[in-house]
């Protein structure tokens, strides 16, 4: 864990920890120990709560210390940040049944010490809920305690861009961005509410202590201006800096772009200059802000630019120019496999054993081509034998119409041919009338569901086979945690990992690719990656000898890129290869023109893929290495 000391740089005191588990567990224990505090005063423990993925594994652990170590919340009051309006509480995308689901109905909270915001009440009486509300957390005693999030446009509760620091509870319009990013829990941006009733920036600032948690390399771009800028109603967070009692708590990914873990030497801190990973991240930033390839980096440059530290201890600019581009130089190769019958020294994979066996484990059926389609495709033709492994059925991403149109196909096709004495146009009929009375946001049947994993199988198939990858080595291990239905998924569980073991211990790969982008705002990417390295370090436990000549790269999907400075294995691609992986994306129909989830980046997935594979090869071009069509990259993960 890093805690932040008196940095320049930094406006809110900010606690950077390695992973969200490990801060989540710590505020949890934090508001255990200040709800036990008020008990002995005999005093009511006043919490201000958030909804959202962010806060689900705080909840989680204050739910374990009330069962396992007695927690009791009979003291505590809970006053929640915001509501949708207009909102049934009952609806799957309720705050009232988030809080009940992950929260409330597995403690001991007085049901009248909880206050949500109401969103059905009618329009003209809204006013008057958001006074009494106020007045009610005054006649608490005030918040003692205020979780928060962070959206990307900066906004706190439903504090949009142009919220004033005096803001009350309200109701307010939602910002388009938000909007979007919630698309998803509503199937579709077109069902997002544009309103919802807020607490304002004001009451939030009233509260005595305020945490902030923000996971993710999503949300690291508006921490940083949250963290470091100016404060200004265009990111409603930057208000925080002015309350006395403010702790932002981040994992590091939320926390990349800070000055001090981005560019540390710029705010005075004493770094370990014999540490390559901190040279390298140092000597490319440089370039990169000089826009000048790294073999042309001068002396007087370093100096200028807060590395005479660097230069101080490691000698002339000439001498570290040149090591750093070897090690970039050294991430590039051709053969993600090995390449057999070669010296390796230099080299991220090593040439023996060849040919390897590969599993590539793909979160969604359409993972493996978006994120690594052109070394996938590499791998099949250099003669490896590739397995790939869909860990859901992603089907929840297609559209109802296509599930329509493939129910009809089944229906006039066993018609034509009378397969059956039943024939399947009363599964058609079923299926076509659920979809035509489905409610917005309504979880699909099981039918459906079916229908729709079936869909994203079959396309999984034909990009498979258009790679050249046998039907016998693509395995739909359809995890249990993802068969919810819904966009909100169970906890990774037992059976998941169990699977994956299973899956591992068959194939025994020597190399193993993973998606390792946590930035995915579903939270499918996280949940398959924790389940592979449960099940990798369970095996290794039990004393899986395979293990010890197993490989693991870690890729990263349609979300976000590693930085240059990461990379360990940069597979270039050749304007051949990158119309070949287009094509193979092109496989995955029920996701082409309009994905159902987009997230954020409303362009196809093949163009997000191909835009980040140019960008990387554009990056290495810059930095005064070969100039190539585009560039998968890959770290390496050691378990």
């Amino acid at each position: 864990m890093q805690t932040t000391p008196e940095l320049r740089a930094e406006r809110l005191p900010t606690t950077v920890y390695p992973d969200s588990e490990l801060a989540s567990v710590a505020v949890a224990q934090q508001i255990a120990n200040l709800i036990r505090q008020r008990a002995a005063e005999h005093r009511p423990c006043v919490l201000g709560l958030a909804t959202g993925s962010t806060p689900t594994r705080l909840y989680e652990e204050l739910v374990r210390l009330h069962r396992e170590e007695g927690l009791s919340f009979q003291n505590v009051v809970t006053f929640n940040l915001d509501e949708y309006f207009p909102m049934a509480p009952g609806s799957l995308q309720s705050y009232v049944r988030f809080m009940q689901e992950y929260l409330f109905e597995h403690i001991d909270i007085r049901p009248e010490n909880v206050h949500i915001p109401d969103g059905t009440l009618p329009q003209e009486q809204v006013a008057e809920f958001c006074r009494r509300y106020e007045e009610q957390i005054r006649e608490a005693g005030g918040v003692d305690l205020q979780v928060l999030g962070i959206g990307r446009t900066g906004h706190i509760g439903f504090n949009e861009p142009g919220s004033g620091s005096a803001s009350r509870t309200r109701l307010i319009t939602l910002d388009h961005i938000t909007r979007t990013d919630a698309a998803s829990d509503f199937y579709g941006e077109e069902n997002v509410p544009r309103r919802a009733i807020t607490m304002g920036v004001g009451t939030i600032l009233e509260a005595q202590h305020i945490v902030l948690l923000a996971w993710g390399e999503g949300k690291a771009a508006v921490v940083k201006r949250m963290v470091e800028g100016e404060m200004t109603d265009s990111v409603p967070a930057t208000y925080l800096q002015q309350h006395p009692s403010v702790q932002v708590v981040l994992d590091e990914a939320a926390g990349a772009e800070l000055t001090r873990l981005k560019t540390p030497w710029l705010v005075g801190r004493h770094l370990n200059w014999q540490h390559a990973p901190t040279v390298r991240k140092a000597v490319t930033w440089l370039a990169r802000t000089l826009q000048k390839p790294i073999l042309k980096l001068t002396d007087e440059d370093y100096n200028e630019n807060g590395l005479s530290e660097l230069l101080a201890e490691s000698g002339l600019a000439y001498d570290i120019n040149i090591r750093v581009f070897r090690q970039l130089q050294r991430t590039i190769t051709g053969w993600p496999g090995g390449k057999p019958h070669a010296d390796d020294t230099d080299r991220p994979e090593r040439a023996a054993p060849f040919p390897k066996r590969v599993l590539i484990f793909s979160p969604h059926p359409d993972d493996d081509v978006i994120s690594m389609g052109g070394t996938l495709l590499r791998l099949v033709d250099q003669g490896h034998e590739v397995h790939v492994a869909y860990q859901t059925s992603g089907n929840i991403a297609v559209f109802d119409d296509e599930a329509i149109r493939f129910a009809e196909f089944v229906a006039e096709y066993d018609s034509m041919f009378r397969l059956d004495e039943q024939p399947a146009e009363t599964l058609y009929h079923r299926v076509a009338e659920f979809l035509r009375n489905k409610q917005p946001g309504q979880v699909d049947s099981e039918e459906v569901q079916q229908i729709k994993g079936l869909i994203r199988r079959g396309e999984a198939k034909s990009a498979c086979r258009y790679a050249g990858i046998p039907d016998e080595h693509i395995h739909f291990q359809d995890l249990p945690f993802y068969e919810t239905g819904r966009v909100r998924k169970k906890p990774i569980g037992e059976e998941d990992i169990r699977l994956t073991m299973e899956l591992l211990s068959h194939i025994q790969p020597q190399q193993v690719y993973a998606a390792g982008d946590l930035s995915d705002p579903h939270g499918t990417h996280r949940v398959c990656l924790a389940a592979i390295f449960e099940a990798m370090h369970r095996l290794k436990a039990a004393g899986a000898a395979w293990l010890s000549e197993c490989r693991v790269w870690l890729y990263r999907g349609a979300w976000q890129e590693w930085d240059v400075d990461q990379i360990e294995m940069a597979v270039p691609l050749s304007p051949q290869e990158l119309t070949r992986k287009r094509r193979a994306i092109f496989k995955h129909q029920s996701q082409k023109d309009r994905p159902l989830f987009p997230g954020a980046d409303q362009r196809e997935f093949w163009q997000r893929a191909e835009e980040r594979n140019r960008t990387t090869a554009r990056l290495y071009d810059q930095l005064g290495l070969p100039e190539y069509e585009g560039i998968e990259a890959f770290v390496r993960w050691h378990f």
